[in-house]
């Protein structure tokens, strides 16, 4: 009679009672990550929106014809650079007219002082009429105000002869004409010929929530906050700069606060109106315990993490979440830095369960999701 029918299992039956029972279960192959301990920055993330220090539109402020464009579209143009010509011949002739009218009344203002000598002159020596000098003297000094506005007339032609010269009014980027030649243009054109751009400094305004305000101004007491530009995928990092300033009220509409960041932007990796995420750093957590975002577990009592132990099995640790970094997410519990906890595999582990290691551990902690204050979205739980 064979064990089995005597009532005792056989050794295939006892291998699968086995492999039902928490200790038999099967080991679970895992990959692993050491917890580290760095210093973290806090961030507060936003989208902005490129804004040039100077976006200056280029008007004639005459009117006229437009006779030349001297100006490549696209390129940088010099302060003071010549980037259009308005029909000049008006504004010389006005010039000539107001020269004329000048020396008309100069030369009416010097026969004028001379009379004025000789009835001086002659009142002296008592042969004339006070009241003839004075009439004489009144006269000599209309006569000036007359040369001097007749003076101002000429400068003023002189300023709309210059003005028939388009000019750069900063340094900078210039864009597409808007105005071609032929065209009849005036200083209330909307559109004008050209819009120049500054393109360094460059800056970044952005919108805050008003939770906010009260931790960036008195990060702002302690000391200047960086800023990092990275584009909308969120993966490339265009520039880093500096806080600059925050709006004086809060958009009652939106709940939110305007604020303003500036770059150097020399290599010119920002564009002007182009749609960016911020990150604004308003302080550090030092030395804080940091383990990859795929590590936290999520259950009915909180968070936690699985612990390898010497004897290739897990224990599970609770945490508390914290903000989450570069490398990780800040975590705070019973752990130390050096510990080893499961990154990869962990969906089939209870506490004490065998594991097979798939590899060395990582050198750092697995690259988190996001910055900022939230600890990124939950993993599904055990």
């Amino acid at each position: 009679m064979s064990l089995e029918r005597a009532g005792q299992p056989g050794p295939h039956r006892a291998a699968m009672g086995r492999s039902m029972s928490g200790q038999g279960r099967p080991s679970a192959t895992v990959g692993t990550a050491p917890v580290a301990r760095l210093d973290v920055p806090v961030t507060i993330t936003a989208i902005g929106t490129v804004q040039p220090t100077v976006s200056a539109t280029v008007r004639s402020q005459v009117s006229g014809v437009l006779t030349s464009i001297r100006f490549v579209e696209g390129g940088r143009v010099d302060k003071g650079q010549v980037l259009a010509e308005v029909d000049a011949g008006p504004f010389r002739q006005a010039v000539s007219q107001a020269q004329g009218v000048l020396e008309r009344d100069r030369a009416q203002l010097a026969v004028a002082g001379a009379d004025l000598e000789r009835y001086q002159a002659l009142w002296a020596q008592d042969s004339i009429a006070r009241q003839q000098v004075d009439t004489q003297l009144a006269l000599v000094r209309q006569l000036q105000g007359t040369v001097q506005a007749d003076q101002a007339a000429v400068n003023a032609a002189q300023i709309n002869l210059g003005y028939a010269t388009v000019r750069a009014p900063v340094a900078g980027r210039i864009g597409l004409r808007r105005a071609d030649v032929g065209n009849y243009v005036t200083a209330s054109d909307a559109n004008g010929i050209a819009v120049i751009t500054v393109e360094s400094p460059m800056d970044v305004g952005f919108a805050l929530p008003q939770a906010e305000i009260a931790r960036v101004r008195e990060a702002v007491r302690h000391g200047v906050l960086p800023v990092t530009v990275v584009d909308q995928s969120g993966q490339t990092e265009l520039a880093r700069g500096r806080f600059s300033t925050l709006d004086n009220a809060i958009d009652v509409t939106t709940g939110t606060v305007k604020a303003k960041a500036r770059f150097d932007n020399r290599d010119g990796r920002l564009f002007p109106n182009q749609f960016v995420n911020i990150r604004l750093q308003v302080g550090t957590i030092p030395q804080a315990l940091v383990v990859p975002v795929s590590a936290v577990r999520y259950g009915p009592d909180g968070s936690f993490v699985f612990v390898l132990q010497a004897d290739q099995t897990v224990r599970i640790v609770g945490v508390v979440t914290g903000v989450a970094a570069a490398d990780g997410i800040v975590v705070s519990g019973a752990l130390a830095a050096g510990d080893t906890v499961v990154a990869e595999g962990a969906d089939r582990l209870d506490d004490g369960s065998r594991v097979v290691l798939a590899g060395p551990p990582r050198e750092g902690a697995a690259p988190a999701r996001g910055r900022g204050s939230s600890p990124g979205a939950p993993a599904a739980p055990p």
